[in-house]
């Protein structure tokens, strides 16, 4: 926990118990999670948290860059915690779902910054489409 509290404390914050908390759930999960799994586990970790607790603190520590969140379908918004930069591929059938490592497309985040000016600050994007595996489900078009 070490790098997120000297985060916090560079940038004038502290690490309270829930932050700690929500911080060590996503640690540990290594993948995303919803807002209500995280809910759930962060409930069980300290008793008598909130949901609104919850929310307003997954809300603090994304704008800290210390989580990500992510859509992924369906209005659904995940979180993990940050530090590797990729991107998902969700099979809009089975909703099964691919990392793609950013590197593949850091040459397309350039010549977006190059073309508009922007300067893009949210290394995670999510494409939808049909996995290989629903693909061969798929009736061939006539």
């Amino acid at each position: 926990m070490e790098p997120y509290t000297s985060h916090l404390h560079e940038h004038g914050f502290r690490m309270t118990p829930q932050r700690m908390a929500i911080l060590n759930i996503l640690t540990q999960a290594g993948t995303h999670l919803t807002p209500i799994a995280i809910c759930q586990k962060a409930a069980a970790a300290l008793p008598g948290l909130t949901d609104a607790t919850v929310y307003r603190t997954l809300s603090f520590l994304a704008q800290q860059g210390l989580v990500l969140a992510a859509h992924v379908g369906n209005g659904q918004l995940v979180y993990e915690i940050a530090g590797r930069n990729h991107h998902h591929l969700i099979c809009r059938s089975c909703g099964s779902t691919c990392e793609i490592d950013h590197d593949l497309l850091k040459s397309l985040y350039q010549q977006f910054q190059a073309s508009t000016g922007y300067q893009i600050d949210n290394i995670h994007v999510t494409f939808f489409g049909l996995c290989p595996d629903c693909q061969a489900d798929q009736p061939l078009p006539t």
